[in-house]
């Protein structure tokens, strides 16, 4: 499998070393080593928490240039629904998607619109024997990666379908060859338009054997003042949007729940919600449920870190414009049984799990009990002096020789404790 390339790094010119991101890590990804931050590339998810909360601007997502797509003779745009949501006053998406080409893509494709055939077939996936319940949504690739490395034992329960950007770019691609037979598929170019860095280090490093459709991601924040410029409110847009209801509503959070048209689903927000529910899933700690959406984002997407209007403002846009449209414009034929390949990968990626600690169990038990002795004697303060986020993180760092117990600066000052048998 291709190394995962991630789409969140440091600038370390920018970096004081304060404790902000440490505290903030869902998977305590981050250290502070010789007075600045040290991501641990094995542990991070992208989830754009370090950049969210740096009060230095230290982290930052690395997306693709529009300028990129230049090598392309043929360019699509896929906007993600959330940036619908960026625009004040907005009343027709068509304005946004003519404003696209404007900026010279020569097709638009919506994300929207392939996500109303996935909720269609997420429909049908859930009426499948043999499917693991609660289905857990495969839409936000933080999640996947978070299930991966924190969460091993839900894997069964991920819903085996490509997200809509992906279905977006594959029919995206067929409709621009059938309409321009002139073209070889080297000659088209797709271009998603991101709320998130995940998406993007998941275009960059495929999703197990599967290789993305898209060529570049392009930041909804870099594409939105080239956008306002050409939004004209007195000009006539182009007629361009095929999606309804269904399909603008994922950008926020519950959208494709209810898209699956029953009521036995949960939706959550939020890294530090997504945790706690799956924490409850994992421990059967949860009513029966047949599908779960779960948003690494405050509000879903549209909190995602690469856009511009605040997600409470942007679900409120987004909730008005999708007041006159149809429930969806895209439904699948009334005899449909099955769900085409296209649709589905096969395997989940494979990752350490960030709870294994040996190669053998024998291995992890002791570790583990080295950790537990050695965190009884500190201070249990987790107060990140120590450039761990805890004092538990900084007893596996310490057992693990990455780092040294005279790096706990309390310790010295500290009523001195000793470990329980």
């Amino acid at each position: 499998m291709k190394a995962y390339e991630h789409s969140v790094l440091l600038d370390t010119q920018k970096c004081t070393g304060c404790t902000t991101c440490l505290r903030h890590c869902p998977t305590e990804a981050i250290r502070i080593k010789n007075g600045h931050a040290v991501i641990d590339s094995e542990r991070c998810i992208d989830c754009g928490a370090c950049i969210r909360y740096c009060p230095s601007k230290a982290k930052k997502a690395v997306c693709s240039k529009l300028s990129d797509m230049d090598r392309f003779k043929y360019k699509i745009a896929l906007p993600a629904p959330t940036l619908y949501g960026q625009f004040d006053n907005l009343d027709d998406v068509d304005h946004v998607l003519s404003g696209l080409k404007k900026i010279g893509f020569d097709d638009v494709y919506e994300v929207s619109k392939a996500a109303e055939l996935v909720s269609a077939y997420t429909r049908l996936y859930l009426q499948t024997e043999g499917v693991r319940k609660p289905a857990i949504s495969s839409a936000c690739p933080v999640i996947l990666r978070l299930v991966a490395l924190r969460f091993p034992s839900l894997s069964e329960h991920i819903i085996h379908m490509l997200p809509p950007m992906e279905i977006a770019a594959k029919h995206a691609r067929e409709r621009a060859l059938k309409a321009h037979p002139e073209l070889s598929p080297e000659d088209i170019g797709v271009c998603f338009i991101s709320p998130c860095p995940a998406k993007a280090s998941y275009v960059k490093g495929g999703f197990a054997g599967y290789k993305s459709a898209i060529d570049e991601v392009v930041s909804i924040s870099d594409i939105y003042f080239l956008l306002i410029s050409k939004m004209k409110k007195d000009e006539e847009p182009e007629m361009l949007s095929e999606s309804g209801r269904i399909g603008i509503g994922w950008a926020r959070s519950g959208g494709e729940a209810t898209a699956i048209f029953n009521e036995d689903y949960l939706a959550a927000d939020g890294i530090e919600n997504v945790i706690h529910v799956l924490d409850q899933v994992e421990n059967g700690n949860i009513p029966p449920l047949e599908f779960i959406e779960l948003n690494a984002c405050t509000g879903g997407c549209v909190g995602g870190v690469l856009t511009m209007q605040n997600p409470f403002i942007a679900k409120a846009m987004l909730q008005s414009l999708r007041r006159y449209l149809p429930v969806s414009q895209n439904s699948l034929p009334k005899d449909t049984a099955y769900i085409p390949a296209e649709y589905l990968f096969e395997d989940l990626p494979e990752y350490n799990p960030i709870s294994r600690l040996g190669n053998t169990i024998a291995e992890s038990m002791r570790i583990m009990a080295d950790i537990h002795n050695l965190k009884e004697t500190l201070p249990g303060i987790d107060c990140g002096s120590c450039g761990a986020p805890t004092c538990r993180a900084f007893a596996e760092d310490v057992v693990k020789n990455l780092a040294s117990i005279d790096d706990c600066h309390l310790l010295k000052v500290w009523p001195k404790k000793e470990a329980k048998d």
